[in-house]
């Protein structure tokens, strides 16, 4: 579907987005069934960043980064921006200029599959972003695309409105309709790894916490006091 803006598109509340940046990418991912996660090489142009919000969705074309002015004025503060590419691009879609005008709106990072420019200036602004590259290749303006359409980036399909996090660690998305199973399957996993964390802490060994000894045994492996003479 191109030439199309879709106007209309549900949110994740401001406590939602909080919670889940707290949570982070990993315990996300895992709670949620290890599912959702972004592939590399979408990955973060700077460190110890952390945010969630909805996404507004960009289809664009490679090396063209029109559609992505269009998205601005769909933006709405807490908003996440991801573009993805109708095929691969590495040319710098996005920088400085752009960054500025997602700030104004309240737009709390970029996700995009493709490059990135300016990115010295961008870890200036503080404004997070996470990409396939960064590439001084400039873009033109001059091919439709889609604003909050269904898209596939990073190997997970991304709809308008549903949660995306991002850290250190990559990027996840959560389907709109799943946030609150997510969230407490989040928290809940949080609190069985802190309980892990203090047992850790205290010296007992991962091999007792997870019982693994019986399981190891099973599969073979054996301890000797010296290497057999050969």
């Amino acid at each position: 579907m191109m030439g199309v803006v879709v106007r209309n598109r549900p949110s994740i509340t401001p406590d939602q987005a909080e919670t889940l940046a707290a949570m982070g990418v990993a315990t996300v991912h895992e709670a949620q069934g290890r599912t959702g996660l972004f592939l590399p090489p979408i990955k973060p142009i700077q460190q110890d960043r952390a945010i969630a919000g909805s996404a507004v969705t960009v289809l664009a074309q490679p090396g063209d980064n029109w559609m992505l002015h269009v998205a601005v004025e769909q933006c709405r503060p807490g908003d996440v921006l991801v573009v993805a590419c109708t095929t691969e691009n590495t040319d710098g879609m996005f920088g400085d200029l752009l960054a500025t005008s997602l700030v104004a709106r309240g737009v709390v990072g970029l996700v995009i599959d493709a490059g990135v420019r300016d990115s010295a200036e961008l870890r200036r602004m503080g404004f997070p972003v996470w990409a396939k590259a960064v590439h001084a290749r400039g873009t033109v303006k001059a091919t439709l695309g889609s604003v909050n359409v269904p898209v596939v980036i990073g190997g997970q399909w991304v709809k308008a409105g549903d949660a995306i996090v991002a850290d250190d660690d990559g990027v996840v998305v959560v389907p709109h309709a799943s946030v609150d199973a997510a969230i407490a399957a989040s928290r809940k996993r949080v609190l069985n790894e802190e309980a892990k964390r203090e047992r850790l802490a205290a010296g007992e060994l991962g091999l007792d916490i997870y019982d693994m000894r019986p399981r190891l045994a099973e599969a073979g492996l054996r301890y000797v006091d010296d290497l057999p003479n050969e």
